[in-house]
This record gives structure tokens, sequence and C-alpha cells, in this order.
């Protein structure tokens, strides 16, 4: 796999920030990993990290890169601070950055595929509700989208208070608001059915968004909306998700090529 890590201006962030890149590369040569390309160019992950994290994390916690290469995939890692993936009240647009400005981008920089049906999304924790963001408000756009152990909230009263200030910069005094680009409860409710990607989560039984991730999953039901879902033991950390993450590829609708 070829590595990038870039920095770059935003103008919607009015500031400078990272996105790291891996790129498929046809190896034969390098001691334990395989690597193939398809003609063309090649689909596209988003990977979207938590709220502790930043773009590099994916790379430093698991062995996505090894992965990856077997799939001839691309994965773009785009940092997104603690923003929940939202366009902050009193902050950074960083919804804005990662939708609309970033792939854009990237279209300038890199061959990757557009296509919808070569286009997936996942995350873990805040980056499970960033995957989830994405996926419900521009379906026209991705395949496919996974959420790991997410923080998939719904517009609740207790969400200020379980949250504190983190809640108030993101949201401000108007707070998460029901039907808005940030309720993911209400986004299924009112999805066009047909034109969703497909849809997968997991998370373990003893981590403490197992009860979000319930909550989400009965919201699916009661809406209609197919979601695949995986429960097993397991807490809040990498090596859930490092195996996690392996399946999500193996769910993706893409061939292993190595």
């Amino acid at each position: 796999m070829i590595h990038s890590r870039l920095e770059l201006f935003s103008e919607s962030l009015g500031m400078c920030t990272s996105v790291t890149v891996l790129l498929p590369q046809r190896t034969s040569g390098q001691i334990g990993m395989a690597g193939a390309t398809a003609a063309g160019p090649p689909p596209v992950l988003w990977l979207l990290h938590g709220a502790s994290d930043d773009d590099t994390i994916w790379l430093r916690r698991t062995s996505i890169e090894r992965y990856a290469a077997e799939y001839g995939l691309a994965v773009v890692m785009p940092h997104a601070g603690l923003s929940f993936y939202c366009d902050e009240a009193r902050g950074q647009k960083w919804w804005t950055w990662i939708s609309q400005e970033l792939p854009a981008v990237l279209d300038d920089t890199f061959k990757l595929a557009t296509e919808r049906d070569q286009t997936f999304v996942a995350g873990l924790s805040m980056g499970g509700f960033g995957a989830f963001k994405l996926a419900l408000n521009q379906p026209g756009r991705f395949a496919a989208a996974a959420s790991l152990s997410g923080a998939l909230w719904k517009a609740s009263p207790d969400l200020r208070e379980r949250l504190g200030e983190w809640y108030d910069r993101i949201w401000g005094e108007a707070g998460l608001q029901v039907g808005g680009v940030d309720d993911l409860a209400g986004l299924l409710g009112s999805a066009d059915k047909n034109s969703l990607p497909k849809l997968w989560t997991t998370c373990g039984t003893e981590d403490f968004l197992y009860q979000d991730n319930l909550d989400f999953e009965a919201a699916a039901a009661a809406a209609g909306v197919p979601l695949e879902i995986e429960h097993r033991p397991g807490g809040h950390e990498w090596g859930y998700w490092d195996q996690a993450i392996q399946d999500v590829l193996a769910w993706l609708p893409i061939e292993k090529l190595a």
C-alpha cells in the first residue's frame, strides 16, 4: 500500500488540517504482505476516527493497511477533531469539510473511484455516528456504511447532561435538533428506504455505548430500515475494532484480489 498523509488548507475550516490516505499497490515482494490492484480507479472506504483520536489512529492501532491491501481498496481517513462530524455551534465547520470540501479535493488529487457502488464509509465510536450521518444524509454517495461501537446518540433531553460542555460546543443552546442532519433516528424515519446504502452495526455487549446501539437498532426496525447487526462480548477497545474492521471489509460488496 502507498501511504500518504496530507496537510491541507480548508476553506470551510479556515485553517490547515490533515487526511491520511492509503492507496493500493500491486506487490509481491514485501515480506508478509500481499497487494493487488484491479483495472481502473480503486474502490474507496472512508474510515472515521473516534473522539480521542486523529486521522492516523487506524494505522497505529490496527492492521488496516494489510487488510485493505487484499481488496485493492483505497482508504481515506480524515481528521475531524472532537466535532462529532458536525458544523460546530462554537467551533469549526467539520461537517462541511468532510462531506463537501474534502471529497472535491481528493478528486483533484488522486485517481479514486467516485461511483456509488465503489464508495463506502465506516467509523468507530464518534466515527460510527459520523459514518451513519454521512450515509443517511448522502445516500446517493455510498453503497454501504458500517458503525463499530458507534456513539449513535438520539436527540433526547438527557444527552446534554451526559455530554456537558462538549454538547454545548457542538450543538449550542438549540441542541441536537429532532429532524436535523444530526438526528440519526429521525433520518431513519424520513429516508427513502429504497435509496439507502446497506447498513451494518456492531457493538460489544460490555461497551458503555451498548444501550445506545440497541436504541438505534430499535429505531431502524420501527422505521422499516434494514440493518445488519452483530453483537458479541467485548468493550470499547482496539482488540474489538481490529477484528470488527476485518468483518466490515468481508461484508462490503467487493471481492478479495490478493
